[in-house]
Order: structure tokens, then C-alpha cells, then sequence
């Protein structure tokens, strides 16, 4: 991989990252933009004790443009985007509206591919391998910053999801806080090694999965995907590296060399759930990572109690049909499943590749 890093004529960083060692990356950014300005500001909801970041630039940001117009596109001629050079393998850059900036964290853009037309299950292996790269690295980068405590790597695929660019990409963001979601987990990690003796309750769960094997979509001899016993959503997998680690850093070369395979195949089977002629399955895809910041709030709990996985899902439960988080779901954060977990998995088996 070889990795260059630029700026855009607004001051905001640009990295390539390639496949070869001989590609130059010398165009430069020739749009006439301001300085970026943002008012990113988190606050803390003292009731619930999360943070909410409030972001009113973001109001403004490009919505659903035309294909031609795509920002993140390669520049061509006098068609001029995100991407300053006429070609390009993966890029990642500073967003232009992000939730969140400064002391507040940081949001960068990941780009996929530069077919537009494209998405990431198209992707070929050694594709796959090089944005796995890509997340690694930034990962590594985004967690020296001062202001960053947690970094999440994630795509949001489908306008039903709200995706407001149809080009193939996802985001980063590094997070000035540990999550909510997060601070879940490690809560639970730790009532769970407390009340074992030391047991790693992300071990416990993987192992039940495997010994019951109603809910195993696939498995390899590095990951292990399965649909969660509560799962939360119509369809829900999520993907563990066999050997816990607490991030993407690290993952040893062989579950690096096999992860492309085995993502693809997943995603490829989300886009068969609902059989021939359906739409493409919109999605949400997302690295969960043990924060890098302290860990003082969770008595016992170290980084690598956590265990780096994936987790995917969609919010489509049948043909034409969506699970709206309704009064229930975004009033009490009580998840109401209509698919049972087993039945998922049992759907994601019998669309496997042959």
C-alpha cells in the first residue's frame, strides 16, 4: 500500500491510499473554496448522561446531487470535486460538514472506489483489502489526537438509510468521548469478569453462538459471523476475528489476508435476502473498537477485554417493507424484532454463494 497525503485548496487534509508503489499524486485541489467553517459543539444531556453534538452547518451540506455532479467523483476537465486527481484506488478526507471538528473530534470521508456506479460488495479482494488498510491506518492516526477518545469506521448504504451521495463510501468518525453504546459493553465486560473471576464475557458470547449454531451465518478459520441471540434488527450479523483483539491494529495477517473474502461474501448476501428484482439491501456497517481514551469509569476493564467486530445490518424487514424505530424503539430503546434471529441466519445461509 502506499499512502499519500495532500490538502484541498480549503485547508482540509486528503490522503490516497494505493494499491501500487508507483502511482504519483500530484494534482492539485483548483476549486476557489473558502477556509471551512464549522460550529461543531458536543453537550452533555445531564439526565441521560450521553452527549449529543449539535452541528447547524451540517444544514447546508450537498443532497442527493446528479450523477455528474457527484462530489466525490474524480476531477475531470473542468469538473471539479472532493478528489482533486482524475483517478484514484481509495481516498479519504477531512469532511467538509462534519458533525464534529476541533476539540469536538474529527469526521473524514472514505471512498471506496471511483466508480460511481459501483458499491462496496462489487469490490474486488484485493479492493476490499486495500479500504481494511485504509480504516487500519486512519484508526492508528485519528487515535494520537488529543482530542480523540473513540474511533468508529462505519457505511451507511441506501437512501432509505439517509444516504445523501449515491458514490460508494463511508465515514470516520473519531469521537472526543467514549459512546454510549460502547460504555454498554464495557459496563457488562465488567459485572461479567467480576462475577467469573476474570471470564471475558465478548469469549462467552462468541463460544455459545458457535455451540449452538442456529445463528452461525459462516465461519472461517479466522472470523466467525453470526446473527446475535437478541438481535435488535429484522437482519443482524455480526463478525469476529477468532482471536480477540481490542482494534483493527491488531488483527495479524492472517485474518487481514481472509477478511476481504468472507465481508464480501456477507454483503453479497444481504443484497440476495429478499430474492431476485428487489432494490439493493440498504445497510449500516460499523467496526466497533475498544475507545483508546481512559477507562477509569469501568472498574477492572482493560482495552483488551474488548473485542474488535463488525456488526451489519439493515433496517428493511420484508419486500418493500422498513422497521421504523417508532415509539417504543426511539422512546424507551426497547427493540421490537418481527424476524427471529434463528430465522434470519437460516435466510443468510440459504443465500450463500455457491
Amino acid at each position: 500500500m502506499k499512502k499519500t497525503s495532500t490538502r484541498l485548496a480549503d485547508g482540509r487534509e486528503l490522503i490516497y491510499y494505493d494499491s501500487r508503489d508507483d502511482v504519483v499524486r500530484d494534482a492539485v485541489d483548483r476549486r476557489p473554496l473558502d477556509p471551512t467553517v464549522t460550529t461543531s459543539e458536543v453537550r452533555r444531556d445531564p439526565l441521560l448522561g450521553d452527549s449529543v453534538a449539535i452541528a447547524s452547518h451540517r444544514q447546508g451540506r450537498t443532497y442527493h446531487p446528479p450523477a455528474n455532479e457527484c462530489p466525490l467523483c474524480p476531477s475531470s476537465g473542468d469538473r471539479l470535486s472532493e478528489i482533486p486527481d482524475s483517478s484514484y484506488d481509495v481516498v479519504v478526507f477531512e469532511n467538509r460538514f462534519p458533525s464534529l471538528a476541533g476539540d469536538s473530534g474529527r469526521c473524514e470521508v472514505v471512498c471506496f472506489t471511483s466508480d460511481h456506479d459501483s458499491s462496496f460488495a462489487d469490490l474486488t479482494e484485493e479492493q476490499a483489502g486495500l479500504v481494511l488498510d485504509a480504516w487500519t491506518d486512519r484508526t492508528a492516526e485519528l487515535s494520537h489526537l488529543p482530542s480523540v477518545e473513540q474511533v468508529f469506521c462505519f457505511e451507511n448504504r441506501g437512501a432509505e438509510i439517509g444516504v445523501t451521495l449515491g458514490h460508494p463510501h463511508g465515514q470516520i468518525y473519531a469521537y472526543p468521548f467514549t459512546t454510549p453504546r460502547t460504555a454498554l459493553m464495557l459496563r457488562s465486560i465488567a459485572v461479567h469478569k467480576e462475577a467469573t473471576g476474570g471470564g471475558n464475557l465478548f469469549d462467552e458470547v462468541v463460544a455459545r453462538e458457535e455451540a449452538d449454531g442456529s445463528r452461525i451465518v459462516l465461519s472461517t478459520d479466522h472470523w466467525v459471523a453470526f446473527v446475535p441471540y437478541a438481535a435488535h434488527w429484522p437482519y443482524e450479523v455480526h463478525l469476529y476475528p477468532r482471536r480477540r483483539v481490542p482494534d483493527l491494529l491488531g488483527l495479524d495477517e492472517a485474518a487481514r489476508t481472509e477478511f476481504p473474502k468472507v465481508y464480501l461474501e456477507l454483503l453479497r448476501r444481504f443484497d440476495r435476502i429478499f430474492g431476485e428484482g428487489e432494490p439493493p439491501t440498504p445497510y449500516i456497517a460499523g467496526w466497533h473498537q475498544a475507545p483508546f481514551g481512559p477507562l477509569e469509569d469501568f472498574e477492572g476493564v482493560n482495552r483488551d477485554d474488548f473485542a474488535l467486530h463488525l456488526e451489519l445490518f439493515t433496517i428493511r424487514r420484508t419486500s418493500g417493507k422498513l422497521k421504523f424505530l417508532a415509539g417504543s424503539e426511539s422512546g424507551m430503546s426497547v427493540f421490537i424484532n418481527d424476524v427471529p434471529p434463528e430465522t434470519a441466519a437460516q435466510r443468510l445461509r440459504e443465500v450463500a454463494s455457491s
